[in-house]
């Protein structure tokens, strides 16, 4: 019996429903052979040891598959609460435990668990500036700058680590001048770093944290030289040592610090905002110290680290970076555009701790430290 013949016509669509069907199976790599520049990029960043998943889609299947993710972070309580509500809703298969951790003191003690591997049960770990080059070693190597660049990740790209590729500086800080209007007259408010050192600041007059990352920060604008020799200048004004913005910042309120040199933008509105008495005055000395902060990196021993990729990139997107300033004032990167930092400093000369500069930060600090004599904190009485 003669099979009756098949017109090409009839038979196209089941050459489409094949090829279709090929590309439903292989996503990724055919995303991948697809898109050059793509390839090109995986292809790169696996010559040099590092993971790169070519679509937002996959990373978000092997999260689904993980179902958690757990982190440590360095910001605010209140922020946390905020972005986990959202995230949660964002990807509702993900059981999400988020801790604070705030404080050097708080960050050794979690580097030495990183470094003695009982911090297993965390995916996502807080990468203290003062040890950052010690954490390195221990964090997932995935090209998270890489996926960034080529849209798998929603993440503007400055916020990331362009020499280790796999670190995420969630916040910025910026340092500003504060001053206790009652007991400082408007005509001697400092208008340049400079105007520290005069006569009428001698003697525990105005306070400096011994942690000095605000006068550490002023070294890619003036050069280490000059910075450590401000630093020394500082130091024999005899200034109040001090140890924690927070608790200087509420020592002013009560009437105890004058004038506190280098805190936080976001903890000095933070402290007007509770300031019933409204003596707390701050101002803004150029070039103003900005660096990025409360930076965030997945451990090589997480079991979830899909579901941090997720997390990251939601921290980093603006709608957190927004929850980030509504509970945080002045707290979200500067290189997120529109976020409250970035516009209260636009058109002012900064000295910006780029990410060229990050790991110098460690070395920068121990020699400010030097020049200032190792003082002791100490308290005014």
């Amino acid at each position: 019996m003669r099979l009756p013949r098949l017109h090409i016509s009839a038979l196209f669509p089941i050459y489409l429903i094949a090829i279709f069907g090929l590309f439903i199976k292989v996503p990724s790599a055919f995303a991948a052979s697809a898109n050059p520049a793509l390839r090109e990029a995986k292809q790169e960043a696996e010559s040099k040891g590092y993971i790169f998943l070519n679509t937002h889609d996959e990373i978000v299947s092997k999260a689904k598959k993980e179902g958690k993710v757990r982190i440590i972070t360095g910001v605010e309580p209140a922020v946390i609460k905020a972005t986990t509500e959202v995230f949660r809703k964002k990807y509702p298969f993900l059981d999400v435990a988020i801790e604070p951790i705030r404080g050097t003191e708080q960050g050794q003690r979690n580097l030495l668990e990183v470094k003695s591997g009982a911090a297993r049960d965390w995916d996502i770990v807080r990468t203290f500036t003062d040890f950052y080059s010690e954490y390195l070693p221990h964090l997932w190597k995935v090209d998270i700058l890489g996926m960034a660049e080529h849209g798998v990740l929603a993440i503007p790209p400055k916020m990331i680590d362009p020499g280790n590729r796999n670190v995420l500086a969630v916040l910025s800080r910026s340092q500003v001048t504060a001053y206790n209007k009652n007991l400082v007259p408007p005509n001697q408010v400092p208008k340049t770093w400079e105007d520290i050192l005069k006569p009428e600041f001698k003697g525990k007059k105005f306070a400096v944290d011994i942690r000095p990352q605000e006068i550490a920060a002023l070294v890619p604008a003036w050069g280490l030289e000059k910075t450590v020799d401000f630093a020394r200048k500082v130091a024999a004004q005899q200034p109040i040592w001090v140890r924690g913005g927070s608790r200087t910042l509420a020592a002013m309120v009560a009437g105890e610090v004058a004038l506190f040199i280098g805190p936080n933008y976001d903890s000095v509105k933070e402290t007007q905002r509770k300031d019933r008495t409204g003596a707390i005055q701050f101002t803004i000395v150029e070039p103003v110290p900005v660096r990025g902060s409360s930076e965030q990196a997945i451990l090589a021993t997480s079991r979830n680290p899909h579901a941090a990729l997720l997390w990251l990139e939601y921290i980093a997107s603006p709608e957190a970076q927004k929850l980030i300033d509504e509970h945080e004032p002045l707290g979200a990167s500067i290189y997120v555009k529109g976020s409250a930092a970035e516009r209260e400093l636009r058109g002012k000369k900064l000295s910006v701790v780029s990410w060229e500069h990050h790991q110098s930060m460690e070395q920068w600090m121990v020699k400010i430290v030097e020049a200032y004599g190792f003082p002791r904190a100490e308290t005014k009485k």
